[in-house]
């Protein structure tokens, strides 16, 4: 793994490409490639924290996806607008933005358009499922045309320990550490006010409502001693992945944190994210 300020072997950057600007704040991506390469899969990289801090660079920490350059794919790490910036659904519109601009900018980027994946950790996590579930539906579409109808598709999404119903998370949730429906937990500051106060809007934001049978297939990783998004989120969501025949795989890092402990830190799931990629998307 890299450290901050150095590439892995093999590995080529195009950095800070601004890829829209909506209401006047620039957003931009990097794209880590394996170098010699001709045309390779994507996976679009979406940072987590919370919706409101955070940037494209954690791509280099646990639970990015640098180590996949390595592998035989592209990964594409995009920003979006802070919900202190912007309330949803402007954070899934920009992160099917970058995945228009990469699929328009293709041959620019030697990218397959047809083998494309969506990878994020925690509020990554929940906009990586978002951009798998809500393909085509206008409300969540950028603003910008697109090249195709399939132009914001993703054929694969990898979620670390994302939130879905928010509505349910403080019933089992492991501690008090967030008290999620209150009018400054993170969910709230995401819709503009207090997520029980905010149904429509929060029934919006949860992928368990768009999910179809067209669905592509996902991996779901999430520690079961989580204590800032429950384990329960995940369930959920391989329940609705399960009801409508989605191929899924639900990875429970037994004794995992939010992104520490257990196998988080042997190096394990990167090994099970390579594969779910393979099977799925190819190399």
């Amino acid at each position: 793994m890299a450290d901050e300020y150095s590439l892995p072997d093999g590995v080529d950057l195009i950095a800070d490409v601004e890829f829209a600007r909506p209401q006047g704040h620039s957003l931009r991506l990097d794209v880590y490639r394996p170098r010699g390469a001709a045309i390779v899969p994507c996976v679009v990289f979406i940072f987590g924290g919370a919706w409101r801090m955070g940037d494209k660079a954690s791509v280099r920490g646990r639970c990015g996806a640098l180590h996949l350059a390595t592998c035989g794919y592209a990964v594409a790490a995009v920003s979006y607008r802070l919900s202190q910036v912007a309330k949803f659904p402007a954070q899934i519109r920009d992160v099917k933005s970058a995945i228009a601009f990469l699929r328009r900018n293709a041959e620019r980027f030697g990218l397959d358009t047809s083998r494309f994946a969506a990878l994020g950790p925690s509020a990554g996590g929940h906009l990586a499922a978002m951009a798998g579930v809500t393909d085509g539906i206008e409300t969540f579409e950028p603003a910008e045309g697109l090249p195709q109808p399939s132009g914001t598709s993703v054929q694969a999404v990898i979620d670390y320990f994302g939130p879905t119903d928010f509505l349910q998370m403080d019933a089992h949730s492991i501690n008090d550490q967030i008290v999620h429906d209150a009018a400054d937990s993170p969910e709230s500051q995401l819709v503009g006010g207090p997520v029980q106060d905010n149904i429509a809007l929060v029934q919006a934001a949860n992928p368990l409502t768009w999910v179809t049978p067209q669905a592509p297939p996902f991996l779901l990783i999430h520690g079961d001693a989580d204590p800032l998004v429950p384990f329960n989120q995940s369930e959920l969501l391989a329940a609705e992945l399960e009801v409508n025949g989605v191929p899924h795989e639900l990875i429970c890092v037994e004794g995992g944190g939010h992104g520490d402990g257990g196998e988080f830190e042997a190096g394990a799931l990167e090994r099970e994210v390579e594969r779910f990629l393979g099977e799925h998307l190819g190399t």
